[in-house]
């Protein structure tokens, strides 16, 4: 888009891949979330999807948007394409929760205009609550453009008659982007972040203030990043220089800014003061396929924070799979005594466990020890591993017979790092396999403390309170479904582990 940068949709692609714009009809009915029978047999059948994430009963998804909790009730949005399992034609998804596990689909919050500012798209953004009113901000393109909608009922959302209601950057400034507005309240006004950035800067974050929603005034930059140099690229997003989906918030006595770019989803925690948040050394959030993160607050005082799972396959196996994207599973924040931001899922998860195994501690050596009696594809495991005199430990997953899949979940002591390798997880050609990596240095003594979630083709890892690691694994084979003990260079010892199956939150793998 001339004088903006590059648009969404071409971030997508460069990440993603080529993907087929073109309209196609729609296997969804739209507003109604209920596939065609046959691909309704499909995705009942498929192995790789998951059974107790978050997705549409359907075709593709992205960014979760808006999440907020409304009289008493969980309410989700997400970027998502009616027409098919690839991206394009940006619509809001809808669902509601009682209790953050089961969802509700509801009709698309809101569509493309024809001839309007969002004709081609409706972005990422967020959701309020206006004195009662539920109030949605969201990016319209091309170009890019800030708009709202709101709603009586929390069902069908009317689109504001004068969008949008900021109608471009600030002028004198020369951006890279303009998306993805963050509200929030701060005394009697309304404050808004749009992602942006400089050419030849970095990323930025614009503020806004407005007493009623519809009239902005641009304060100044919240704060401003530094490009990568070692990054040679024409996508701002790859190289630093443009920050996507800010969510800014109060987390114990700081502040806490998150920023999407380089395709990973970065914190900042730090003062906020006179309008201006200062920043300190960033750190991830999650060092796998996880994107787009946003948070919101519950009628518990808990922040709670969601992402999107990216997929790990090609453009052609989401296309033949009929879905692609799920999210995240809630994830409580907090604010750690060493400064970092603590992560773990919201306790609601557990209410899906189900028949419990109890490992017995053991001395572990070797490549792969068999676990016997334990398989799965939609599990819940934790456990307590002393590293001992172990060059690398930690647990095998989604393990074959013969050890030809297998997924491993790792502590490499040198050089002290948490470590997803999916190298051997596959043996289809058009799945993404290799190794993701986060700094774990366990102090002397101390051991290794893994919660991990598998489902489907999902993995999250929890490590000792303050690590994350998402990944995508696509195992071929049926039997694929081993669980595992690993201790290379060394023994280790496994002080305790359980592993509960998690009960599935439909039959057909449809709907959460």
């Amino acid at each position: 888009m001339a004088g903006q940068g590059i648009s969404r949709r071409e971030f997508i692609i460069s990440t993603a891949g080529a993907i087929a714009l073109a309209a196609r009809p729609s296997r969804l009915h739209a507003g109604a979330g209920a596939p065609d029978e046959a691909l309704r047999s499909k995705l009942a059948h498929d192995p790789h999807r998951p059974q107790y994430h978050f997705l549409p009963a359907a075709n593709w998804m992205n960014d979760p948007n808006g999440p907020i909790y409304w009289k008493g009730v969980y309410h989700m949005f997400y970027q998502y394409n009616p027409h098919g399992a690839y991206w394009g034609d940006m619509h809001w998804g809808h669902a509601r929760s009682p209790d953050l596990i089961h969802w509700e689909h509801l009709p698309m919050a809101l569509a493309p205009t024809p001839g309007g500012p969002d004709k081609d798209g409706c972005f990422s953004g967020s959701a309020v609550d206006h004195d009662g009113v539920p109030t949605l901000f969201y990016t319209g393109v091309s170009p890019e453009v800030q708009c709202m909608a709101t709603s009586r009922d929390m069902i069908t959302f009317r689109k504001y008659a004068k969008n949008p209601v900021i109608s471009g950057p600030p002028e004198g400034l020369t951006v890279t982007g303009f998306r993805d507005p963050v509200l929030w309240r701060e005394g009697g006004n309304w404050m808004l972040l749009i992602g942006s950035g400089f050419r030849g800067v970095g990323g930025t974050a614009l503020l806004y203030e407005s007493k009623n929603l519809t009239d902005w005034k641009y304060l100044h930059t919240l704060s401003t990043g530094k490009l990568d140099p070692h990054v040679q690229s024409k996508d701002p997003v790859a190289t630093a220089e443009m920050w996507e989906c800010p969510d800014f918030f109060p987390l114990g006595d700081k502040h806490v800014l998150l920023i999407s770019t380089q395709y990973k989803v970065r914190y900042y925690v730090g003062e906020y003061e006179d309008r201006r948040f200062h920043l300190n050394p960033h750190r991830l959030i999650d060092f796998g396929a996880y994107y787009a993160a946003k948070s919101m607050m519950d009628g518990k005082g808990r922040r709670i924070l969601w992402g999107w799972i990216q997929e790990r396959r090609s453009v052609e196996a989401q296309k033949a799979a009929g879905w692609s994207g799920v999210l995240s599973l809630p994830r409580v924040l907090s604010l750690r005594k060493d400064g970092f931001v603590g992560m773990e899922p919201a306790p609601e998860v557990e209410s899906l466990r189900g028949q419990e195994h109890r490992m017995q501690a053991q001395r572990v050596k070797g490549d792969f020890v068999p676990l016997p009696g334990v398989r799965g594809e939609t599990l819940e495991i934790t456990a307590e591993i002393d590293p001992g005199s172990s060059e690398e430990c930690g647990l095998a997953v989604r393990a074959g017979p013969d050890g030809g899949e297998r997924t491993l979940i790792l502590y490499r002591r040198r050089p002290g790092t948490l470590a997803f390798d999916s190298t051997h997880s596959s043996l289809d050609p058009q799945t993404t396999r290799g190794v993701d990596e986060r700094p774990l240095d366990l102090a002397k003594g101390k051991n290794l403390k893994l919660r991990v979630f598998l489902d489907g083709s999902a993995v999250e890892i929890f490590a000792n309170g303050r690590a994350c690691l998402t990944g995508r694994v696509y195992p071929t084979k049926a039997e694929s479904l081993g669980l595992g003990l690993v201790a290379r260079g060394g023994s280790a010892r496994l002080v305790s582990m359980q592993v509960w199956e998690m009960r599935p939150v439909s039959r057909d793998r449809l709907t959460t």
